[in-house]
């Protein structure tokens, strides 16, 4: 009774303060679940949000979800609410990898277990959390880079020159899709890296990214655009329509998501190559939860099992993708 009451009073604080928390229960003794969730800046993220809540749902879990609006403050803010309303496990999605310690600190000390989704930290103590769950990012940049190695192949290009819109700098996506990437082609002197920019994975930036990249490198000074995802992709995509650049054919288009607008973009030979990163996460989270909550061991790291989209398979074989 007294737990309850204090869960009650904390929310209360919650909704006043303006924190976007929701609670979903199926019952009085649901296991609960506080998800930092860093924002909803594109479909990819909508669609995580929605798979963390349908998987809790399935499992019978309460689920407690802020949006940051890709704020980091406002994350550390809301696993200190989850702490105080006693949730039994912490996932979180953070915006970048560091200035987590005395927060993740303070939910050790609580005894809670933190789950890390879709994007990792950078501590010196890994006990600050108990598992990731996410793509291997790395493996992902060298998909790309092995993707554009047979298109040059396929070309008989002698040089390529390169340009890169990165995500939000400081988060493990965007330093390791462009280390994965760099590993693969570095040492080829068929390519040329012009320059990287961050589009901090949002559409309207893509779309300033891209703008910025013709105005220095002209129409023609461009050959190949790695995007690290399909909302800056697309944004990117509308820039070059605008200039009367033919996405696809004068330049060549990699990006990393596996959106369902982007895949249209590739069946329409507007997109050369997508590297996969799923959203639907949900599931392998929460029966993490449902390990945790009962006392057994859990790996480190967990990745789904991803792949590549390009224009050399049978793009037909490629189902809704759901977001």
């Amino acid at each position: 009774m007294k737990r309850r009451m204090l869960c009650l009073l904390v929310l209360l604080c919650m909704l006043l303060s303006g924190c976007a928390a929701s609670r979903q229960e199926e019952d009085k003794g649901a296991v609960v679940v506080g998800f930092s969730q860093l924002g909803s800046e594109s479909s990819w993220r909508i669609g995580n949000t929605a798979s963390m809540e349908k998987a809790a749902r399935a499992h019978g879990y309460g689920l407690m979800l802020d949006n940051a609006n890709q704020k980091q403050e406002r994350q550390i803010s809301a696993i200190r609410s989850f702490i105080a309303y006693q949730v039994d496990v912490i996932a979180l999605s953070p915006i970048v990898e560091t200035g987590w310690d005395n927060v993740l600190r303070e939910a050790k000390d609580a005894g809670i277990p933190v789950i890390l989704t879709d994007r990792m930290i950078d501590t010196a103590d890994d006990s600050l959390y108990t598992v990731y769950i996410g793509a291997d990012f790395l493996q992902e940049g060298r998909r790309a880079g092995e993707y554009l190695l047979k298109k040059a192949d396929a070309m008989g290009a002698d040089h390529l020159n390169v340009v890169e819109i990165s995500g939000t700098i400081d988060s493990t996506p965007m330093r390791e899709r462009q280390q994965g990437f760099m590993q693969v082609i570095d040492g080829d002197p068929r390519f040329t890296v012009l320059e990287s920019v961050s589009g901090d994975f949002l559409r309207s930036k893509g779309e300033e990214c891209a703008r910025y990249l013709l105005e220095k490198y002209g129409a023609d000074g461009i050959d190949v655009i790695y995007s690290h995802n399909d909302g800056m992709t697309l944004g990117a995509l509308d820039v070059l329509d605008a200039a009367g650049i033919r996405p696809g054919e004068d330049v060549v288009i990699i990006s990393v998501d596996g959106e369902q607008a982007a895949v249209d973009a590739l069946k329409a030979g507007r997109v050369n190559c997508i590297v996969e990163c799923t959203p639907d996460l949900g599931d392998d989270v929460m029966d993490m939860v449902e390990a945790l909550t009962q006392g057994k061991a859990v790996p480190k790291a967990m990745h789904p099992e991803e792949t590549v989209f390009t224009e050399f398979d049978d793009l037909s074989q490629i189902g809704p993708r759901g977001y």
